[in-house]
């Protein structure tokens, strides 16, 4: 597959110089994360943000380009599968997602957050068992 080209089952969507990014923890993490975004203000002020319950949704349906999810894998979590099924659909839908500080400082300072750029994602809905979108969208070329 040549540079800028997606693979045929993909559409190119669009993200414009103000991402809309979701910022999301679990309760041991929650502190982490207002230090986190307390410490990018700045740079988060440029961006619009989101947090609530239809995160998983919203990435699928466009409304939702980049994912900070300060999650704690030691913890057990009894919504393990729901924590699971949002990283699935990040990584399907080519989102960007940092799950710890270091990978969000990296990805909120790179000059990408400020440009206008695209990513490849899918065209027809994932067919692997444990899908849980029940709301397919129309994903026509952004």
């Amino acid at each position: 597959m040549e540079k800028g080209r997606c693979p045929m089952d993909h559409i190119r969507k669009k993200m414009k110089p103000r991402k809309k990014i979701a910022l999301v923890a679990h309760d041991n993490k929650k502190e982490d994360l207002l230090e986190w975004a307390r410490y990018n203000r700045l740079l988060l002020a440029q961006h619009e943000l989101y947090g609530d319950q239809q995160i998983g949704a919203k990435i699928a349906e466009g409304e939702i380009e980049f994912l900070i999810f300060f999650w704690d894998p030691l913890e057990p979590q009894p919504h393990d599968p729901d924590v699971k099924a949002l990283l699935r659909i990040a990584v399907v839908w080519n989102a960007p997602a940092a799950c710890d500080r270091a990978t969000a400082d990296f990805l909120i300072s790179s000059h990408l957050m400020r440009a206008s750029t695209s990513a490849c994602c899918p065209t027809t809905r994932p067919t692997s068992p444990g899908w849980s979108i029940s709301r397919w969208p129309n994903r026509g070329e952004a």
